[in-house]
C-alpha cells in the first residue's frame, strides 16, 4: 500500500481498478486547514490525464508495472514486433499502443516492453539515441543567428528542428522524451 503522501513523480498505483502514473504532485499546506496533496495523474493502459486532489493519509495498493528489455525487429501493417532478449520469443505490439517517442527507434534497437499483469500498454525508447539526418536544407555562410533552426528527416521518418550547421548525412543525437535535437554525434 502507498498513501498520497509518499506520492512522487513515476510511482504507479491502483485506484478504482485503473493502473495510474504520478506525473507531478505538490504536497499543499495551507495556514488554515488540512494539508492536501495536489496530484496530477496518468492512466497507464488509455493514456488519459487526470487532475486530482488527494488526502495525504489516502491509502492505495501500489501497482507493479514490469519493463523488459527487448529488441525492436520490425513492423507489419499496424503490428511492431519486438523479441525478447532472453527467451528469443517474438511478441506482436499494435501500433496505437507504441507513443510518440517511438519515431526515434530504429530496427535492431534496444527498448523496454512496458506490462501490467501481461498486458502490454507501452515501449519505452532509450532516452538518446543517435541517428543519421537524410534530408535537410543546406545552411548558408554567415546564417548566424542566435538560436536558428531549420527542419531535417531522420531515418526512421521523424521530423525534427536542428541548427543551421547541421547538413545531410550527419549524425546527431535526440532525446526521445522531448523530441528535441541535443548535439551532433
Amino acid at each position: 500500500m502507498i498513501t498520497a503522501g509518499d506520492f512522487r513523480n513515476g510511482v504507479t498505483f491502483e485506484m478504482d481498478g485503473d493502473v495510474l502514473q504520478v506525473i507531478e504532485f505538490q504536497h499543499v499546506k495551507p495556514g488554515k486547514g488540512a494539508a492536501f496533496v495536489r496530484t496530477k495523474y496518468r492512466n497507464v493502459i488509455t493514456g488519459a490525464v487526470v487532475e486530482r486532489t488527494f488526502s495525504p493519509t489516502d491509502k492505495f495498493p501500489t501497482a507493479f508495472v514490469e519493463r523488459k528489455d527487448m529488441q525492436y525487429l520490425y513492423s507489419d501493417g499496424d503490428l511492431y514486433y519486438f523479441m525478447d532478449n532472453e527467451t528469443y520469443e517474438q511478441i506482436p505490439i499494435d501500433k496505437s499502443k507504441l507513443g510518440p517517442s517511438f519515431a526515434f527507434v530504429k530496427e535492431n534497437m534496444e527498448v523496454k516492453v512496458l506490462s501490467y499483469k501481461g498486458n502490454v500498454f507501452g515501449v519505452e525508447p532509450p532516452f538518446f539515441v543517435e541517428l543519421e539526418v537524410v534530408e535537410t536544407e543546406p545552411g548558408f555562410k554567415g546564417d548566424t543567428a542566435t538560436n536558428a533552426t531549420k527542419p531535417a528527416r531522420l531515418e526512421t521518418g521523424a521530423e525534427i528542428k536542428v541548427p543551421l550547421f547541421i547538413e545531410t548525412g550527419d549524425k546527431v543525437k535526440i532525446d526521445t522524451r522531448t523530441g528535441e535535437y541535443m548535439e551532433r554525434a
